[in-house]
This record gives C-alpha cells, sequence and structure tokens, in this order.
C-alpha cells in the first residue's frame, strides 16, 4: 500500500478534506494530511487565497515542503488546488517519490513557476474539470497536457463541469459522480504505484 502526503485546498483542512483522506486510508493507504493553515478554514476561495497572501504564497508553499522533511522521501504527494504548489514541487524535486496526484492545479514544467522537467520514474494523476475557470481558464490545463504528452506515466483526466473544488464533499461545489469516478481512478493509481 502507499504512503500519501496529501495537501489541502485555499479554504482548508475542510470536512471533505477529511472525508477524501480518511476514504483512501480505508482502502489500506497511509494518509498524512497537515494542517498548513493551522485550524483556519474559509468561506471562499478568495477568502483562503487572502489569507495565505497574508502570510506570503512562497512561505505557506514551503512550509508544505518543510514538513515533507519530518516523512520519509517515498510518499505519494498530492495536493488540491493551492496544495498542487508543495505537492508537485515535492514530486518533482524530492529524491525517491513514487508519484503525484494533483487536483485542479497544475504547473508547467518550464517557466517562471517551474521545477524542471517532469522527473524519470515519478508517475502522475491529474485532475480537473474541462469548463472549470481556474483549471481549464487560467491555463492549468495547458501545464497538465504539457506534463501528460512529455512525462513515461501520466494520465490526465478531464470531467464535464465547471467547478472547481468539485471533489470535496462539504462545499456547495461537489460533484458526486465526478468524485466518484476520480476517487476510483485515484485508488488504482496507489495500489499500482
Amino acid at each position: 500500500m502507499a504512503e500519501v502526503l496529501l495537501f489541502h485546498h485555499a479554504q482548508g483542512l475542510t470536512p471533505g478534506m477529511r472525508a477524501f483522506a480518511e476514504e483512501l486510508s480505508a482502502a489500506g493507504h497511509s494518509v498524512h494530511m497537515p494542517d498548513l493553515f493551522d485550524g483556519r478554514t474559509f468561506t471562499s476561495i478568495e477568502a483562503g487565497l487572502a489569507y495565505i497572501n497574508e502570510i506570503g504564497f512562497d512561505d505557506m508553499r514551503e512550509r508544505g515542503v518543510r514538513l515533507a522533511g519530518e516523512l520519509p522521501p517515498e510518499l505519494v504527494y498530492a495536493g488540491f488546488s493551492f496544495g498542487v504548489l508543495p505537492a508537485q514541487r515535492l514530486a518533482q524535486t524530492r529524491p525517491g517519490a513514487r508519484g503525484a496526484l494533483l487536483f485542479y492545479s497544475c504547473l508547467p514544467v518550464s517557466g517562471e513557476w517551474a521545477f524542471g522537467p517532469w522527473p524519470k520514474g515519478v508517475p502522475v494523476q491529474i485532475h480537473g474539470m474541462d469548463k472549470d475557470p481556474i483549471f481549464a481558464g487560467e491555463g492549468d490545463i495547458d501545464a497538465a497536457r504539457e506534463i501528460a504528452a512529455k512525462a513515461e506515466d501520466a494520465e490526465l483526466f478531464l470531467y464535464p463541469g465547471d467547478q472547481h473544488y468539485f471533489a470535496d464533499s462539504s462545499l456547495p461545489s461537489y460533484d458526486g459522480d465526478a468524485t466518484r469516478l476520480l476517487t476510483r481512478r485515484v485508488l488504482a493509481f496507489l495500489d499500482r504505484v
């Protein structure tokens, strides 16, 4: 079974994020889910991003990276939206990574936000909605397609819809059908890495 380091999105460690982690744990995987916001949750993406900007975007990302140092390197790094920042960085730069799960966001492998080319031997799954104004509208989908085309073991899954946090069961944006399919795909990924 896989050991997963899972980073929450900009609204914080919501009940829906906890439920997702519990589902992975119930399937036999070991899941670490640090609270990057020290117990704070937010009612909107904008409020969460305001908090992140107040602390400092880079500082918040680095908080996640530092927390990984307390764990063995042979992890699957997973992140939801903002949580993709530390997850993708660790998957691409920390030796020993077993895989990456990127939800709702994806960073390019070249340019200002890049951590370099996707590493050989590190499988990745990327999940997002095809009409999500953030994932599809702000270029993340292009970065995801680039990784899917260049990495040796990459899967990009697009779901019909326009919601960003569609797999968080505690938020109005939740899409149960898409989340069930996403979860099946994630569990299959974790079983093989």
